[in-house]
């Protein structure tokens, strides 16, 4: 499994990896991970425990990203290098790159050489992208084409493409020359999360994710601003990133520092715990191919306001499980907000049993089954 993030990296991308890898190990299978390493020097392959499973590691050697708070890259040129050697040392049955930038792209032409069949999954959009570089616009949109080309190349080498959601598939389809992108939820194990029925001794919003301009957590913040102090509602924000510091500071230009605490990266444990007691779970972001946050959050019963752009309707059903608003929009996320949050607690229950039965189609058997198949070449599974 080629990735260009991975654990101890903190996104959507790095954790679907994560518990994909971990599930087929859970299942029997041999998995081995090429992931970018902690430094620019070369380390023999070890064994760590991801998500609980033991499962062998490459870790190439690669650099710090510094417009970005923790992404590291392995050199472009060396890509096809550290495949020839990662493949030969393995001759795996399979090659599933989680990205086609790097790593993947290395992984991918080397494996098509040797006849060994290529699952690609992708997880990005160009918003994910754009907001670290330090290039002129018109430069970015240049390097964006030409990347986008790249990509499709890649793609075609592929056995099958696949990507979160059918409106993930659907801008993969327009945006580069592929067809039939398979999607297949990121899947989420359930059990991991404890919805709580119960009235909230406190009204509390929650968001988690990374702290970039794509999500738009400032459009909460401004959102929150608006609702009626009598409500006494309070923001967790549980995540890291470029915009942590210029997040805060909007916080006390805005009168709120006392209702929004920044929690950082925090522990599985103490995450399942902060989903638990929140009221409403807020995502304004406008680049989600899928968000694994908003399905866990699904999944501890609470409901969605969520913007409406990309693959977030996918997810949340206006008026049955959240809300959906124009994004960018904060006095319509505030009016949405304050329906839900003044809403009875029948209401309440109404919601989270429509977000509890959304999020079981999203299993994450089901992700592991497909796949499975993918892998061996099968029919996928209905």
């Amino acid at each position: 499994m080629g990735c260009d993030t991975f654990a101890p990296d903190v996104n959507g991308a790095a954790r679907f990896a994560e518990r994909l890898a971990a599930g087929l190990v859970e299942r029997g299978h041999e998995v081995h991970i090429v992931a970018p390493g902690l430094s620019q020097r070369r380390v023999p392959p070890a064994v760590e425990l991801i998500e609980g499973q033991a499962m062998t590691v490459h870790r190439l050697p690669a650099v710090r990203w510094k417009p970005h708070d923790w992404l590291r890259f392995v050199w472009p040129w060396r890509a096809k290098h550290h495949a020839r050697r990662v493949l030969s040392a393995v001759s795996p049955d399979a090659v599933h790159i989680q990205s086609h930038i790097v790593i993947g792209r290395g992984l991918s032409r080397i494996a098509k050489q040797r006849g060994i069949p290529v699952i690609a999954t992708n997880h990005v959009m160009a918003e994910n992208i754009l907001d670290f570089t330090t290039m002129p616009p018109l430069v970015d949109r240049l390097v964006l084409k030409l990347a986008w080309g790249d990509a499709e190349r890649t793609f075609k080498i592929a056995r099958a493409v696949t990507t979160p959601t059918r409106r993930a598939a659907d801008f993969l389809e327009r945006t580069v020359d592929v067809r039939g992108v398979i999607p297949i939820s990121c899947g989420i194990d359930r059990s991991n999360y404890r919805p709580d029925p119960g009235p909230r001794a406190q009204r509390r919003m929650l968001f988690v994710g990374r702290l970039t301009s794509e999500k738009r957590v400032d459009v909460t913040l401004r959102a929150l601003a608006r609702l009626d102090p009598g409500l006494d509602v309070h923001l967790d924000v549980v995540g890291g990133g470029d915009q942590a510091n210029h997040l805060e500071q909007l916080t006390k230009r805005l009168g709120l520092q006392g209702r929004v605490v920044f929690h950082g990266r925090v522990s599985e444990d103490r995450l399942v715990d902060l989903y638990r007691r929140a009221s409403v779970f807020v995502i304004a972001s406008i680049a989600e191919l899928q968000s694994i946050a908003t399905l866990e959050a699904m999944a501890s019963g609470l409901p969605i306001v969520a913007a409406d752009a990309v693959a977030l309707p996918h997810l949340v059903r206006n008026g049955v499980n959240g809300y959906l608003f124009e994004p960018d929009n904060d006095a319509e996320l505030a009016r949405r907000l304050d329906a839900l949050l003044s809403a009875p607690h029948d209401e309440w229950l109404r919601m989270q049993q429509a977000s509890l039965e959304g999020v079981r189609a999203h299993d994450i058997t089901r992700t592991l089954d497909t796949f499975e198949a993918l892998y061996r070449g099968e029919a996928i599974p209905e």
